[in-house]
Formats: C-alpha cells, sequence, structure tokens
C-alpha cells in the first residue's frame, strides 16, 4: 500500500498585538498610551535621574516626582522666615502659580501648610509644627556628631574628638584615632580645661555668660588647667573668652598651637542645637607638622564644614542668628 502523502505544516503567523496603538489625538496631537505603559512611563520618569540606595549600589529607588515637586513648596516655607503670598512662593519653588496651588490645597487639608484669610499667605502649619518638634525630640546630638566625626577623620587622617558639657565641664565621649596614632592622653571619659584647650574654649565662645560663670567657679582639675588653681570669670578669662567668640564667629572654629600638648595642633568647633546653644564640640588634632593652624588651611575649613552639617542637623537655623 502506498504510504500517504504528508501535509505541508502551514507556518504559524506571527502573534497579533492585543492593542493597536491608536492615531494622534486630532485636537492635542498626542498619541494615546495604554494604562500599563503609562504606569511603566511615570515609574521610569520618577526615577531617572535619581541616586542609588546608600546602602546598596545595586538597587535603585522608586521615587514619587509629585512628592518630591510638592516637597519645593514646603522647604520654601521653611526657609523664609514669614508667611509668602503664592507667586513669591511658587517662584521660590521654581514653579507656576497655578502649578503650586493644588499642592497647596493638599498641604492645607494636611494642617502642613495654613493660609491667612485676611492676606491670603501662606505658613506652615501645626502638622509642620509637630513633625519639627517629634524630629528635634528624636534627634540624638551625640550620634550625629559620631557620625560626622568618622568620616572627617576617614576624610583629613587627624584624630577627631567629640565632648559635650559634662557635669565637670567639657568632657570627651569619643575619641577617633588618627592615621599616624598621638601619644596623647585625650580618650573617653576626658575632662578638658574651658580656658585652656581648643574643646574648652569652643564651649566658651557659644555658652551663655550666666553657665560660663558658674564652670569656672571652682576648679575641675581638667586637661589643661594650671595646678591647685580654681579659674574665675575675671578680665584674663574674659579676654580669652572674647578671642573665642571672635574666632568662631569670623572663622567658625578656634585653634590651639602646641597648647596644652606640645607638638600637638588643634582646631574645635561648636556644633548648635535648635536653641542656639552649645550640644557637642568637635575638635581635629594632629601632630604640627600634619596640622597647621592657618586660618585658611584645608583641615580648618573641613571642620568648619562639619560643625555646621551637625548643627543643621540638629535644627540650628543659622540665618536667624545673621538677623
Amino acid at each position: 500500500m502506498p504510504p500517504r502523502p504528508v501535509r505541508p505544516v502551514r507556518p504559524v503567523a506571527p502573534d497579533r498585538p492585543t492593542a493597536r496603538p491608536r492615531a494622534p489625538h486630532k485636537a492635542t496631537g498626542r498619541r494615546h498610551i495604554p494604562a500599563v505603559a503609562a504606569v511603566a512611563a511615570e515609574s521610569a520618569e520618577s526615577t531617572a535621574g535619581r541616586g542609588v540606595d546608600e546602602d546598596s549600589t545595586d538597587t535603585v529607588q522608586r521615587a514619587v516626582q509629585s512628592v518630591e515637586v510638592g516637597g519645593r513648596l514646603l522647604l520654601a516655607l521653611a526657609a523664609h522666615r514669614g508667611p509668602m503670598n503664592l507667586k513669591d512662593l511658587a517662584q521660590e519653588a521654581g514653579m507656576t502659580a497655578a502649578r503650586a496651588h493644588p499642592y497647596l490645597v493638599s498641604f492645607g487639608r494636611l494642617r502642613l501648610v495654613e493660609q491667612d484669610r485676611q492676606s491670603g499667605r501662606y505658613a506652615l502649619g501645626p502638622a509642620a509644627l509637630q513633625m519639627g518638634l517629634t524630629a528635634l525630640h528624636q534627634q540624638d546630638a551625640v550620634r550625629t556628631a559620631e557620625v560626622v566625626a568618622e568620616a572627617l577623620a576617614q576624610r583629613t587622617g587627624h584624630a577627631v574628638a567629640v565632648a559635650v558639657w559634662g557635669n565637670f565641664g567639657p568632657t570627651v565621649v569619643r575619641m577617633i584615632e588618627a592615621r599616624q596614632p598621638l601619644l596623647i592622653s585625650m580618650r573617653a571619659g576626658t575632662v578638658m580645661s574651658l580656658l585652656h584647650t581648643a574643646t574648652g574654649r569652643a564651649f566658651a565662645a557659644a555658652l551663655p555668660q550666666g553657665r560660663l560663670a558658674l564652670a569656672l567657679s571652682g576648679h575641675s582639675g581638667a586637661v589643661g588647667d594650671p595646678p591647685a588653681r580654681a579659674a574665675r570669670l575675671d578680665a584674663s578669662a574674659l579676654s580669652i573668652v572674647e578671642a573665642a567668640r571672635k574666632d568662631v564667629r569670623l572663622h567658625g572654629v578656634v585653634r590651639a598651637k602646641g597648647r596644652p600638648i606640645p607638638g600637638v595642633n588643634a582646631f574645635s568647633a561648636p556644633c548648635l542645637d535648635h536653641l542656639g546653644e552649645p550640644a557637642v564640640v568637635i575638635t581635629t588634632l594632629d601632630r604640627e607638622e600634619q596640622l597647621p593652624v592657618d586660618w585658611t588651611s584645608a583641615s580648618g575649613r573641613a571642620l568648619r564644614d562639619a560643625a555646621r552639617e551637625v548643627s543643621t542637623r540638629l535644627g540650628w537655623d543659622g540665618a536667624a542668628a545673621d538677623d
């Protein structure tokens, strides 16, 4: 019996698209994008140009662009000393008034923004105030300063100390060694002289006069103090304090050259809290050949910038001090 002829296999047609792209709209000229594609496009737009997660360089975090746009209005209000009209607020946030208004309506419903009925000006609302107060309460000055101090030590190679105001005066709570270790007696728990060390004078430059006089009322046995002599807020002490205040006002730091530790130089800078009081002091120190104490030195500028960063994180508004 002859074999049956084999029937040819018909080629499979390619999959037809489930939806054809529509022609451009006659009025707007815009092409319709399906819903899924629109979401993908929005996601790509919101993540384009964004930074990488600090904890993982492999994962790009997804962001919501509208939140970032609206957030610029809140930041503009926070940076301004008083209420703002819509035009100025929108301009400060880099958008038109028509675009800014819907964001402000939403922020008003959340009580993040308030509008004065008489003038129509906008200001931060009670919810924004509560958020700020909560952030201040959650902020730990020492922990904040330690993070910045560690980065400063790694970048400069100098030893870096973090000090707080303790029961006996300026007290070191963290000591980060220099790349070339120093043979010094500073360690966690060391109390520093208020007038005769850079760390102490950085505190003195920012302390209120009453607290300063109280701190100098008795002998503390601090590093740098003359033996068996109690410091007093006399003319000599006031001269030292005024010089320290001038240095901080002009340069952001105070300095010590070979005192109280011979051959070791230091810069110190106060970090202020939201009330303008010294929360911590950061000090960089190293051998005199490694750490020149010129006001224009890179090490001095690096410490000044680090102290400003900590102060900003603690809620200090430097602009308020300049007004």
